[in-house]
C-alpha cells in the first residue's frame, strides 16, 4: 500500500491533468442536463389520481387553468368601457402561443345583458360567474385562461406564464395565480436554490475552513473537490437522460455534505503526520494509506443508503436515489485525481493547516464527554432510551402540510395573490368533476346535472363555487325565453343557446362537453368547481372526499331508478365512472404520494447500510453499533416536528432516507479508528479516547462547517428549501451528539465491558 501510494503522488500531475481535461468535458456534458417541471410526474404512473387527471385531460383537452385579476371600478358601466378594457386584455392573452381560450363577459353572447341593468337575465349571468369572471361587487376583472396542453403547443409553461404576468403587471392591481403559476414558481425557485447551494454554500464552507484552519490551499481543495463532483455529477445524468426535479436541489447538498467531511478528514490527519515530522510527501501517502479504506466505505454506504430509494414508485424520487448514490461514489475519484496535485503544488509553501481555534479546549472537552460516559453508562442509556420513547410519539403525530401556498414566503407575488383572489372571489382552488353524459345534451339532462350541482352546494358547503355548462345553457334559454313573442319548447331554446355558445366560445364548450378520444362513443360532462386554497390539509381532503361520495351516491342512485323503472334511459348515458380531478387535488395529495414509500426506504436504506458496514468492519456487531447513533436522531428530528406541530412538506419527504446516508459516515470513521487504534497494540479504553480526540474533532468541524454553509438556504423564497437545510443541520448536530456520545456509549457497554471484563 505504501508503494502504491507514492506511485500514486509521483502522478500527480498527470492526474491533475486528467481530472481537469475530464471537468471541462463534463462542463460541457453536464449543460444537457434539463429539468422536469411536470407535477404529474412526481405520483406513481398506477396512482388512481394520476390516471383520473389524465383520462380528464384527455377527455377536455387538459385542464390547468390560470386566473388573471386586475381593478377596474367601471367594469359593468353602462357605456361598455369596462367591458371594452376586458375584451383588449383578452384578445391580447389569446394572441399567445399556448393559448387555448379565456373565459369573460365581454363576449357578445352576453355583453347585452350584463350591460342591461334592468335585465334579469343580465343579473343572473352575474350572480352565475360571479366568483369565475369577477367578484361580487363587480370592481375586479378575472379572466380564467384555460392552457393548451403541454403536448399540443411548442412553447414551455415558464415562457408562457411570464407573458401573461407581464401583461397583467400593466394592469392596476393585476396579477395571476392559479395552480400551472404555483408549479412553475416552485420550480423556478428550486432552480434557484440549486443554484445558489451550488456556489454560495462551498464559498461559506470554505470561509469556514479557512477561519479554522487559517489556509488558503486547503480551502480551495474543499471547493475543488464539491465543484467537481458536482460537475462529473451533472455529466453522468445528462449522458444516462436521467433529468432533475423539484425533489433533486438536495443533490448539491448531498455531495457538499460527503465532499466537505472527506476534506476535513484529510486536514486532520494530514496535519497529525506533519506533527509527528513526516515531509508532505510522506504525511499526504500516510493520511491517504489511513482514509482509503472509511472514505471508501463511508461513499459505499452513502450510495447504498440512497439507492434504497429505488424501491419507491414516484419517478423523480426513484431517479432521484440513482443520482444521489453516483454522486456519493465520484466523491472518492475528486478526491484522488485532484488532492496530491493540489496539496503538493509550491509545497512547502501554506502546506501545513494551522491548529485550528480552541484546539486544546476541545480536546479537553472531547476526554471529558469520554470520562462522563465510562463513569455513567446507566444514567445515559435511560436518558436515550426516553428521547427514543417520546421521538416515537411525536413521530407518530406528524401531519402533512397540502397548502401547496405554504410552501412560498409570504411575500412572494405567488402568496400575495391568492390571499387576494381569495379574499375577493372566494377561492382560486380549481378542481373539476366530469360526469357521463348522452351523445346529444337534453333538457332532462341538463336538470339532472343541476340537481347534482344544487347537492354539491348544499352537502359540501366548502366549495366557494360550482359551475357547468348546464348553469350557462339554462341562463340563455331563459334569456332567448324572455326575448321570444312566442313560447318556444324547451329543445328549440336549447339548440339556440348551443349554436350560439359553439359559435363564439367554441374552445370553452369543448371543454365543458366533450367525447372520449379513445372511446368515441362515450361523452362526458365537466363540472367546474372553486374552493380555497389556503386552507387546512385535512379540510381540503375532507372536501375532496365529500365531492366523490356525492357524486358517487347521487349516480348510484341514478342507475338504481334506472333500473326500477325497467327502461332504457332515453339519454343513453354510457357506465363509465365519474371522474374528480385538477391540479387542486394532485396538489392536494402530492406530499401523500412522496412520503407513501419513504419508511420502506428508510428501513431498506437501514438494512443495506447494515450489511455494507458488517462487510467492512467485518463485524456484524460494529455495524449494529454504528448504525444505532444515526437511527436515534433522525427519529427525534422528526419527532420533534411531531410535538411542535410542524407538518411535512418536501423539503421534510424524504429527510429520513437522505439523513440515514448522511449521518454513518462519521460512524464509520470512528470505528474505523477505534479498530486500528485497538490492532495497533492500545488497549481498548485508551482506543476510544484516541478516536474520540482524532475522529470527534473532524466530525466537529465538518458538522458545524456543513451546518454554517447550509444556512444559505434559509434565504430562500421556497419554504421546502429552508425546511431541508434546517432538518438537515438538526439532523448533522443529531448525528453529531450519536457519534460522540451514543456511539462510544455502545462501544463502552458492548464492546470494552466485555473485553476488560
Amino acid at each position: 500500500m505504501k508503494k502504491l501510494f507514492e506511485r500514486w503522488i509521483a502522478l500527480r500531475w498527470l492526474l491533475l491533468a486528467i481530472g481537469i481535461a475530464l471537468t471541462v468535458g463534463a462542463v460541457y456534458l453536464g449543460q444537457g442536463l434539463s429539468f422536469d417541471r411536470s407535477i404529474e410526474n412526481m405520483f406513481a404512473a398506477e396512482d388512481p389520481l394520476i390516471q383520473s387527471h389524465e383520462q380528464f385531460n384527455r377527455i377536455f383537452g387538459g385542464n390547468e387553468v390560470i386566473l388573471g385579476v386586475y381593478q377596474d371600478d367601471q367594469l359593468f358601466a353602462e357605456d361598455g368601457s369596462g367591458l371594452d378594457r376586458v375584451r383588449e386584455v383578452r384578445t391580447k392573452i389569446e394572441d399567445l402561443d399556448g393559448i387555448k381560450e379565456v373565459l369573460s363577459l365581454d363576449r357578445d353572447l352576453t355583453r347585452g345583458f350584463v350591460l342591461d341593468p334592468q335585465s334579469e337575465a343580465g343579473a343572473k349571468l352575474k350572480e352565475l360567474f360571479s366568483g369565475y369572471t369577477h367578484n361580487h361587487e363587480g370592481n375586479i376583472v378575472a379572466l380564467p385562461i384555460q392552457l393548451t396542453p403541454k403536448s399540443a403547443t411548442t412553447v414551455s409553461r415558464v415562457e408562457l406564464i411570464g407573458k401573461i404576468r407581464a401583461i397583467f403587471d400593466e394592469l392596476p392591481g393585476g396579477m395571476i395565480t392559479g395552480e400551472p403559476v404555483m408549479v412553475v414558481d416552485g420550480f423556478k425557485y428550486v432552480e434557484e436554490d440549486g443554484d445558489r447551494l451550488g456556489w454560495a454554500t462551498s464559498l461559506l464552507l470554505a470561509a469556514v475552513i479557512l477561519l479554522v484552519f487559517r489556509n488558503i490551499r486547503w480551502m480551495v481543495i474543499a471547493i475543488v473537490v464539491v465543484q467537481v463532483t458536482l460537475c462529473w455529477t451533472h455529466a453522468a445524468l445528462a449522458i444516462s437522460g436521467l433529468q432533475l426535479s423539484m425533489v433533486s436541489s438536495m443533490l448539491t447538498a448531498i455531495v457538499t455534505v460527503i465532499g466537505v467531511a472527506t476534506v476535513v478528514h484529510y486536514i486532520l490527519r494530514f496535519r497529525q503526520y506533519r506533527d509527528e515530522g513526516q515531509e508532505p510527501r510522506e504525511a499526504l501517502a500516510s493520511a491517504s494509506g489511513y482514509l482509503l479504506a472509511p472514505v471508501f466505505w463511508a461513499c459505499a454506504t452513502d450510495a447504498v443508503g440512497f439507492s434504497a430509494l429505488l424501491i419507491t414508485s414516484v419517478g423523480p424520487v426513484h431517479d432521484f436515489g440513482i443520482m444521489m448514490a453516483v454522486g456519493a461514489m465520484l466523491v472518492l475519484p475528486a478526491v484522488l485525481v485532484f488532492l496530491p496535485g493540489l496539496v503538493l503544488a509550491g509545497s512547502p509553501w501554506m502546506v501545513d493547516p494551522a491548529s485550528p481555534w480552541g484546539d486544546a479546549k476541545l480536546s479537553s472537552a472531547l476526554s471529558r464527554t469520554v470520562n462522563s460516559i465510562v463513569k455513567r453508562p446507566v444514567i445515559l442509556t435511560v436518558l436515550i432510551l426516553m428521547a427514543f420513547v417520546i421521538s416515537l410519539w411525536g413521530a407518530a403525530r406528524l401531519r402533512v402540510e397540502s397548502d401547496f401556498t405554504k410552501n412560498f414566503r409570504e411575500t412572494t407575488p405567488i402568496v400575495q395573490a391568492y390571499a387576494f383572489v381569495e379574499d375577493e372571489l372566494g377561492g382560486a382552488g380549481v378542481w373539476d368533476v366530469a360526469i357521463p353524459a348522452p351523445e346529444h345534451l337534453t333538457w332532462d339532462y341538463i336538470q339532472e346535472v343541476q340537481a347534482l350541482e344544487d347537492r354539491l352546494r348544499e352537502e359540501v358547503p366548502e366549495l366557494s363555487k360550482v359551475l357547468s355548462l348546464a348553469d350557462v345553457v339554462s341562463a340563455m334559454m331563459e334569456a332567448a325565453e324572455k326575448k321570444s313573442f312566442i313560447r318556444l319548447p324547451k329543445f328549440a331554446l336549447m339548440r339556440v343557446g348551443m349554436k350560439s355558445l359553439r359559435a363564439q366560445l367554441p374552445e370553452t364548450l369543448n371543454s365543458l362537453y366533450s367525447s372520449d378520444p379513445q372511446n368515441p362513443d362515450e361523452y362526458w360532462f365537466r363540472i367546474m368547481l372553486l374552493s380555497k386554497e389556503r386552507q387546512d390539509a385535512q379540510i381540503k381532503q375532507e372536501t375532496i372526499e365529500a365531492v366523490r361520495r356525492v357524486v358517487a351516491d347521487y349516480y348510484a342512485q341514478k342507475q338504481a331508478e334506472e333500473q326500477a323503472a325497467e327502461k332504457d334511459s332515453e339519454m343513453e348515458v354510457h357506465d363509465g365512472e365519474p371522474i374528480v380531478s385538477g391540479f387542486f387535488v394532485l396538489l392536494t395529495h402530492l406530499i401523500d404520494s412522496l412520503i407513501r414509500d419513504q419508511w420502506q426506504s428508510f428501513a431498506l436504506a437501514i438494512a443495506g447500510i447494515g450489511v455494507t458496514m458488517t462487510l467492512a468492519f467485518r463485524s456484524l456487531k460494529m455495524a449494529l453499533l454504528a448504525l444505532i447513533p444515526n437511527v436515534l436522531p433522525i427519529l427525534m428530528v422528526t419527532g420533534a416536528f411531531g410535538l411542535l406541530g410542524y407538518r411535512i412538506n418536501m423539503g421534510a419527504a424524504m429527510i429520513a432516507a437522505v439523513s440515514m446516508g448522511l449521518g454513518v459516515d462519521a460512524s464509520i470513521h470512528y470505528i474505523y479508528g477505534f479498530q486500528r487504534s485497538v490492532a495497533s497494540g492500545l488497549a481498548p479504553s485508551q482506543a476510544l479516547v484516541e478516536v474520540q480526540q482524532s475522529v470527534g474533532k473532524a466530525v466537529i468541524f465538518a458538522t458545524f462547517a456543513l451546518i454554517a454553509g447550509f444556512s444559505v438556504l434559509c434565504v430562500s423564497d421556497f419554504v421546502p428549501t429552508i425546511y431541508f437545510g434546517v432538518l438537515v443541520g438538526l439532523t448533522m448536530l443529531g448525528a453529531l451528539v450519536g457519534n460522540l456520545i451514543i456511539l462510544p456509549l455502545s462501544i463502552k457497554l458492548l464492546v470494552i465491558g466485555r473485553a476488560e471484563s
